[in-house]
């Protein structure tokens, strides 16, 4: 090889030396996640778990991966990116207690076109913090810098999640009819339907920096309040006893995800005046002149997770879930028929 002034991977707009200042950064929050089951730290080709420390015997592993759509645009356009890792945690960890998991360990994918430490540092952080509050390590991830790829300022989540359960305990099980419904509540619109969203703000003539009409704030930053994490929650029912299933309301919304843990023959039949609709999507509905069909299968209209629980125990967990924080509605119960079921009205 010559000598002289050659071109360097920095002058193709890749900064070696900043994801290495990234991960040193980062290090703190990451430690602050750890588990029993953590072995090692971030650094190295692989991140190891130890599922016999974690306290399981014979255990099934469970995996889920997501993003948070296009909710990123209005982090990016606001500059508000504190708490979209929540939200890259909470699609994941959501998921995995639905299918009666622990969620053990996390990974992120965090890819832009120019690496900019200060905004990747608070992006992590919020990872780990919903990992903080989930109960799961985030032991690893990938730090992509592709000039080129994204606009100055752009970027993109993805994250992965793994948990176990011991065998045999899989969820949904045992769901029959007379089997009581209950909603826990979300906290907003969650990470779901922001294409929608954006053309409703569109048709608004609204700035991200106006006042929200249906809350506190600016409009960019009710319309980021972080996705719900309802992990600890649902273990702790779940552990309880009495509960047959649970459904993340995400993509689909009330209409679509609930018929996904009920077998053949049965059906949700949910009450839509148990609670009241929140003035978030009440603003997104009058805007859009969105017809009640159409909400309730584009969005979660308030209740971000339903439980299926046996009858005799609907009462006591109501208490427990309550305890742990929730807001708790009891929408309905399993009947005999095909997907869901509505009577009254959303209010």
């Amino acid at each position: 090889m010559g000598k002289g002034n050659g071109l360097t991977y920095a002058d193709a707009g890749v900064d070696i030396d900043a994801g290495n200042a990234l991960v040193d950064r980062i290090k703190p929050a990451a430690k602050a996640t750890a588990r029993p089951g953590v072995m090692g730290g971030l650094g190295g080709f692989g991140a190891l778990f130890d599922l016999r420390a974690a306290g399981y015997q014979d255990p099934v592993l469970v995996a889920a991966t997501d993003g948070v759509g296009t909710k990123l645009r209005i982090a990016i356009d606001t500059g508000i990116v504190d708490t979209i890792g929540i939200d890259l945690v909470a699609m994941c960890v959501n998921d995995l207690v639905c299918q009666g998991a622990e969620p053990l360990f996390f990974l992120d994918y965090f890819a832009t076109g120019k690496l900019e430490l200060d905004q990747a540092t608070r992006i992590i952080t919020g990872i780990a913090q919903g990992c903080a509050d989930a109960g799961c390590a985030l032991i690893g991830g990938e730090t992509a810098e592709m000039p080129g790829m994204y606009q100055h300022g752009d970027f993109d989540l993805a994250g992965f999640a793994v948990g176990a359960m011991e065998r045999g305990q899989d969820l949904p099980r045992d769901v029959q009819a007379g089997d009581v419904i209950l909603g826990l509540a979300s906290s907003g619109v969650h990470s779901n339907g922001y294409s929608f969203v954006r053309k409703v703000v569109g048709l608004s003539g609204l700035g991200w920096d106006a006042p929200a009409p249906f809350g506190d704030g600016t409009l960019g930053h009710a319309l980021l309040m972080p996705t719900r994490l309802y992990v600890k929650q649902a273990l702790a029912a779940i552990r309880a006893g009495g509960v047959h299933g649970l459904a993340h309301i995400t993509g689909g919304g009330l209409t679509e995800n609930p018929p996904r843990v009920l077998p053949e023959g049965l059906a949700c039949e949910i009450d839509l005046g148990a609670w009241s609709l929140p003035p978030v999507f009440r603003w997104l509905a009058a805007t859009a002149n969105m017809a009640e069909a159409e909400l309730l299968k584009t969005f979660n209209c308030g209740i971000g997770m339903i439980l299926v629980v046996a009858e005799d125990r609907a009462g006591a967990l109501t208490e427990l879930l309550a305890a742990e924080g929730e807001s708790v509605v009891r929408l309905g119960r399993i009947v005999e028929g095909q997907g869901v079921h509505y009577t009254g009205r959303l209010l």
